[in-house]
């Protein structure tokens, strides 16, 4: 085959194209630290991608769910110490009443006390995550107690439902307790106790009461005990997720970050034959009469 100067000029522009278009894509990688600048420069290294970001903001969810998780048993936690303190201030109350030789005033002052005792429980009943109530189960918008009763669970039948918040695929964990039980239970008590040091009633009587406050205290560490279990299960998804964020983060920078030293050493190599490939297309066009002439 007849090899013309013509042929040897294209060939010559088509390389310098080329050697052109390898140094525009080391110096873009260089300038974004990205392997790819689009999906077409590499479909495999695209696709893993858009696999390892999804699986990130996967995790960058869940922890913002454990975030809400935290909210809902901490405050629970918090409000059923409350409520605790409270309890040991009725025991204490009530053991001070049984004693005979209390006066009539005596008796209504430990009343007074013990009245603004069971309008404590009753706020905290009413404990709230931002603009939710914890205690109401999936009736969050509704208060437990609206300031003269508490709700009805054969009314609102949501009162005894789970409050669940997924933290892991397929995971989910309770963030609510049954506040109704544990609170109605304690404000009758409480009722009880009112009428009792109110209508005279007998040291004997009011020293009943007693049996119940314990079971009462019972019933909180009871219900503490299992929020601080499931407190222990949230601490160890959310390291479970702190690893697999670290996992994905570093799955997705090998899969699309360069690596600096070698990309500059390929950009030095290319720069070094873009500059042969000039020089030697110099010697290969042939001087032309317009070369002469000038």
């Amino acid at each position: 085959m007849r090899v013309t100067q013509s042929m040897l000029s294209d060939n010559m522009l088509r390389n310098l194209s080329n050697s052109y278009g390898k140094m525009s894509t080391v110096q873009d990688q260089i300038t974004t630290g990205k392997k790819i600048t689009k999906p077409s420069q590499d479909p495999v290294v695209a696709i893993k991608g858009i696999g390892y970001r999804t699986d990130l903001n996967k995790v960058e969810q869940y922890q913002r769910n454990i975030g809400e998780v935290n909210n809902w048993l901490n405050s629970s936690d918090d409000a059923l110490d409350h409520v605790g303190q409270v309890v040991i201030r009725v025991q204490e109350l009530v053991t001070k009443a049984a004693n005979d030789t209390n006066t009539s005033d005596d008796r209504k002052k430990i009343q007074a006390e013990v009245t603004q005792l069971r309008q404590q429980l009753q706020d905290l009943s009413n404990t709230k995550v931002g603009d939710k109530y914890i205690f109401t189960g999936t009736n969050t918008l509704t208060p437990l107690h609206d300031g003269t009763n508490f709700a009805d669970a054969k009314v609102s039948t949501g009162l005894l439902k789970e409050v669940k918040i997924e933290v892991y695929d397929g995971v989910e964990i309770k963030v609510n307790m049954n506040g109704l039980e544990l609170f109605t239970d304690m404000d009758g008590l409480l009722g009880k106790i009112e009428t009792s040091l109110s209508d005279g009633s007998e040291g004997t009587v009011i020293s009943g009461y007693l049996k119940g406050i314990s079971d009462m205290q019972s019933a909180v560490l009871v219900n503490r005990a299992d929020i601080g279990a499931r407190q222990n299960r949230v601490e160890m998804m959310d390291n479970r997720l702190s690893t697999q964020e670290i996992i994905a983060t570093t799955l997705m920078s090998e899969n699309e970050d360069i690596d600096y030293e070698r990309a500059i050493t390929d950009m030095i190599t290319q720069e070094s034959i873009h500059n042969a490939a000039l020089s030697i297309g110099s010697k290969i066009i042939q001087a032309t009469l317009v070369d002469f002439l000038r």
